[in-house]
């Protein structure tokens, strides 16, 4: 069993009790994605104010909707392309406003260190959800990487619960393992590219 599909296995068996109540309701997928937007602009909101601690709140709390609305998809059998496009998109965009909300807090503080970070950070977190679109149009499978969007919002959430020390180690730690996860994104379509023959 590789990385992703020890991911999907966790958050199947962690969400499973909330999804069972969420299927007797009303709620569709598409709601709980966009639920989870807004939550996401209000994190980031919270966090543009400097209120580091409710703002690692939200974040942690705006990222469920992301475990469940895919799963309450599957449960009522709402599993649908838009869904499924419309939840990627606003998954990206709740990514890169909470990094600018924060970028806007760090605006203000003494050290340039943390923009820096937040810039590689946000490049590198689009960089790896573009390589894996693109190698999927391509015919190519490419989910292997150890720092996906779950981790980076766990990180980041953890991060701002610990203050602005732990928004500094939240940083260097998803700068680095968002690159790290790039070129192991990279190499997965290289590998794949070279069994079907093509030449570096």
């Amino acid at each position: 069993m590789n990385l992703s599909q020890v991911r999907h296995s966790a958050a199947q068996r962690s969400t499973q009790p909330v999804v069972r109540i969420l299927s007797r309701t009303r709620l569709t997928p598409n709601v709980l994605t966009l639920l989870g937007f807004v939550w996401s602009l209000i994190a980031a909101v919270v966090i543009a104010k400097g209120y580091l601690f409710g703002g690692g709140l939200l974040v942690l709390f705006s990222g469920a909707f992301d475990l469940f609305d895919g799963a309450l998809a599957r449960a009522k059998g709402q599993s649908t392309t838009f869904g499924a496009f419309l939840d990627s998109t606003l998954d990206r965009l709740s990514e890169a406003a909470l990094l600018l909300g924060l970028l806007y807090w760090c605006v203000a503080q003494p050290s340039t260190l943390e923009m820096w970070l937040i810039f590689i950070t946000l490049v590198g977190s689009a960089s790896v959800s573009y390589t894996r679109a693109r190698a999927e149009s391509l015919g190519m499978k490419c989910e292997v990487g150890i720092f996906t969007r779950p981790e980076r919002v766990v990180v980041l959430g953890l991060g701002l619960l610990a203050g602005i020390h732990g928004v500094l180690i939240a940083l260097w730690i998803m700068a680095i393992l968002t690159l790290v996860t790039l070129m192991q994104r990279i190499i997965c379509v290289w590998q794949q590219a070279q069994k079907g023959g093509e030449k570096l």
